[in-house]
């Protein structure tokens, strides 16, 4: 029977070039069954997986490993990260995680995951957007220290106007008063996106956001490829895709409502906002800023690593 089975597998397999000890198969247990009972051996499905399992055959899940580029100074920057890190850990101010998360479109579509229902939930057999009625952007921001989220729900484009609201309404509502003693926010991004490393525009709307709150800004950039490394990937984000999994979102109200009592055992609480504003698309930093540009950068990896001051210009 194990001699059948493996010959089975071999005949249906899929693996790795680069890594001779792993391999997959593509068939199911009951498939697997079926193969055996024409090769003169029948068993269940059961044994099948039990037989897989001493195989060395897990089930696993596919998973985000491999990054898709290489980039100069990754580990440095890594390394400068943590550094940052460990001096804001030992201080009065806040570790901000900030980033942008899957839009939703609102309506009757069909979206992963199970529920518990006493019939079928019917939703449209195709996603066309034009079927849509309305367009959700969730941007997160995630307070490291106090394991607390915080999502702003946009409703038109991401754009670095947006981000830097997001930012602001956050320390209105729940920064300021968590951290008053703060004199400096350690801000984790991205390099791409609305908050663009690049981009002139982003580092223009972060200035306008302090002047507002009045204190200086410490930016520092996850190179190309490493977005994953970016703690609200990995703390807040996983955790409301589990609480929006196979809901159909038809209202934003329920979209506020499911992502407010997202939580975890370990005390992750998230809480929702709502920005209405219209965000213009393809802005360019103004010839006054670029002019002045009062922006300090380190002189260790400078296009990551900066500083927004308040600052008049």
């Amino acid at each position: 029977m194990e001699e059948n089975l493996r010959e089975v597998i071999h005949d249906h397999t899929a693996g790795d070039p680069a890594r001779e000890d792993v391999v997959w198969t593509y068939l199911s247990p009951p498939e697997i069954a079926e193969q055996l009972e024409t090769r003169g051996t029948p068993i269940c499905a059961d044994t099948v997986r039990d037989l897989l399992h001493e195989l060395g055959f897990v089930q696993r899940k596919a998973q985000k490993r491999l990054s898709m580029g290489a980039t100069p100074y990754r580990n440095e920057q890594f390394e400068n990260i943590a550094r940052l890190k460990a001096e804001y850990l030992d201080s009065d101010n806040p570790i901000i995680s900030m980033d942008t998360k899957k839009k939703e479109h609102l309506g009757n579509f069909c979206r992963g995951g199970k529920l518990y229902t006493t019939g079928v939930i019917a939703t449209f057999d195709h996603d066309f957007t034009s079927a849509a009625s309305g367009l959700i952007i969730p941007h997160g921001l995630f307070d490291f220290k106090r394991n607390r989220g915080h999502i702003n729900l946009g409703f038109n484009h991401d754009t670095s106007q947006f981000a830097c609201d997001s930012l602001y309404l956050w320390w209105q509502r729940y920064g300021q008063s968590a951290y008053p003693k703060a004199k400096s926010i350690l801000l984790l991004c991205d390099g791409g996106g609305s908050n663009n490393a690049r981009h002139y525009i982003f580092k223009e709307d972060l200035l306008r956001t302090v002047n507002k709150i009045e204190i200086p800004i410490r930016v520092a950039h996850y190179p190309p490829y490493c977005s994953k490394y970016n703690p609200i990937e990995h703390r807040l984000f996983p955790h409301i895709t589990r609480a929006l999994s196979g809901v159909v979102l038809k209202t934003v109200e329920l979209v506020k409502d499911l992502i407010r009592r997202t939580h975890t055992r370990t005390g992750l609480k998230v809480t929702v906002g709502i920005l209405t504003k219209l965000y213009e698309t393809k802005r360019e930093a103004t010839d006054r800023f670029l002019e002045s540009f009062p922006i300090h950068f380190d002189d260790f990896l400078p296009d990551w690593n900066y500083v927004v001051h308040p600052t008049t210009y």
